[in-house]
């Protein structure tokens, strides 16, 4: 090692050059591990998530908010990061969206963790209800949830709940979703029903003894008086309708 004295000597100009240019590479690399993409991920999912509410078919309320990418993470510059909705993914709940660098030394990829909330008027329990109790509108009550707080979709029209019974518990406050009720059963196999067979231009009318349990809107076989099977559409708690 040589004494100091024997050490090369730096002009002053140079090294505050020197020194200049190290402070400057090291202000850009720690600004950035510190670049926050959030504001632009959140206007670019701003942007996104109307067609969301449109495919719901429901007027709704949008609110979208981003999360923090992980903090070990160490991205390299980029002059360009483009958002993206990764294959398969809703922008719906709690996703994601992708963020690529298209412009960069290293060209990084990474997920951005987001919640979408969709505010709108749905059906609401008042109390609750045991599996297979047949649902009624003194069951229920409007009130403004967020669609987006599960992925089953919220069931809209009357006609699609009531008189239809739980499928599973129902709790006070719950929305009303798909999945959450089924069909009432109109009869049981065995029981003597009426069938209606139409075909173009003509209709007849018999007896038939239901072979299943006949659920409205759903198929049920049924053995007629001649002992022909045939399937039919349930239409009420005696009916079946065969189409010729």
């Amino acid at each position: 090692m040589l004494p100091i004295a024997q050490l090369p000597l730096i002009p002053v100009s140079r090294l505050a050059g020197l020194l200049t240019l190290l402070f400057a590479f090291a202000g850009s690399a720690q600004a950035q591990e510190s670049f926050d993409y959030r504001p632009m991920a959140l206007e670019w999912a701003r942007n996104v998530v109307p067609g969301a509410a449109a495919a719901s078919g429901a007027s709704l309320r949008m609110e979208v908010s981003v999360g923090s990418l992980d903090s070990r993470l160490k991205l390299a510059p980029c002059g360009n990061v483009e958002p993206y909705i990764p294959p398969g993914v809703r922008m719906w709940g709690k996703t994601r969206i992708g963020l690529r660098c298209v412009d960069g030394v290293s060209r990084w990829n990474v997920s951005l963790p987001v919640t979408v909330q969709a505010f709108g008027n749905a059906w609401v329990m008042k109390s609750q209800l045991a599996p297979g109790s047949v649902i009624t509108q003194a069951d229920v009550v409007q009130a403004e949830v967020d669609w987006a707080e599960e992925s089953s979709p919220v069931l809209i029209n009357t006609s699609s709940w009531v008189g239809q019974i739980a499928s599973r518990p129902l709790v006070t406050g719950q929305t009303l979703r798909q999945g959450m009720v089924k069909a009432a059963q109109a009869f049981q196999a065995g029981t003597q029903v009426r069938v209606v067979a139409q075909g173009v231009g003509f209709q007849v009318t018999g007896d038939a003894q239901a072979l299943s349990a006949g659920v409205v809107g759903q198929l049920a076989r049924v053995r007629m008086e001649n002992g022909r099977v045939a399937s039919g559409t349930v239409l009420d708690a005696r009916t079946v309708k065969i189409d010729i």
